[in-house]
């Protein structure tokens, strides 16, 4: 059976450790409950089904009857916080706590890689900033982001990037590689909404902050379809991919850019409603 670290869903690692006791024994759930602590004998089997849940003291019971101790009880308990959060926040937290268990006792967590990169806005910059500032150092590439960052946060990307391949380096200098970060997980759109909330920040500063030669600012209202809206979602794709292709062939980097492509609902829909004018 997997190790603990190995799982984001609490669910499911107790319906692996059921399904591998029950193949070499006649392991039951009646057992199975009986050892955790709880009278009903069906409630391990109900919360594996998601038709209840752990609480806190129960989830360090059932981790104790998988004979579950020291760092991988606590990521156990606290993948049960993660799995129950309510809010990005609540679930980031819990996610940051598990890596740091896995950290300190030199293991991987899930897409832990990928939810390091794009959590924060620091390694994508970076990582188009250093190839192009060969010798430069921690320090020279911080005053070169219009955004805050320490000479050691900098430090600390680029060494995160070249331990995950994302850079290569090449004496004093940096190299970008072919090699991309996807996370498979949900705890991936935690990480993305956080990205995407820094920079729309990053947007609303950029309106008085730069001048309009340096910066471009275009919108659109419009009333569509649900099919009309799906249609523009291509053609957004499609500018986007094409973009990106212009950025490759670049015959070298100024500045590091960001470009958002945002498309929003300003009104509800006929009948849906928002449910303020009842509360």
């Amino acid at each position: 059976m997997k190790s603990v670290t190995e799982y984001l869903d609490y669910r499911i690692y107790m319906q692996d450790y059921y399904n591998e006791r029950k193949r070499v024994s006649s392991f039951s759930w009646r057992e199975f409950t009986r050892s955790s602590g709880f009278t009903s004998p069906t409630y391990l089997k109900l919360v594996c089904e998601g038709k209840t849940r752990l609480s806190p003291p129960g989830a360090e019971q059932v981790g104790m009857a998988m004979h579950l101790a020291g760092f991988e009880l606590e990521y156990f308990k606290t993948m049960v916080v993660y799995c129950h959060a309510k809010t990005d926040q609540e679930r980031k937290i819990a996610y940051e706590t598990m890596l740091e268990i896995a950290r300190n006792n030199k293991i991987k967590v899930v897409d832990g890689e990928a939810f390091k990169y794009f959590e924060s806005w620091i390694h994508p910059v970076v990582r188009e900033l250093a190839p192009v500032m060969p010798g430069a150092t921690p320090g020279n590439i911080a005053k070169r982001c219009c955004h805050e960052v320490s000479a050691g946060d900098v430090r600390e990307s680029l060494d995160f990037m070249v331990k995950t391949g994302l850079l290569k380096r090449n004496g004093d200098a940096y190299e970008q590689t072919d090699k991309h970060l996807k996370g498979k997980s949900d705890i991936m759109p935690v990480a993305l909404r956080s990205m995407h909330r820094e920079m729309a920040s990053f947007a609303e500063e950029a309106i008085d902050r730069y001048a309009p030669s340096e910066r471009n600012f275009t919108g659109l209202t419009m009333g569509i379809s649900a099919e009309d809206y799906d249609k523009i979602l291509q053609e957004l794709d499609a500018c986007r991919k094409k973009i990106a292709q212009i950025a490759l062939n670049s015959r070298g980097t100024e500045r590091v850019y960001r470009l958002n492509l945002q498309l929003f609902p300003l009104t509800w829909k006929e009948g849906e409603g928002n449910g303020e004018e009842n509360s």
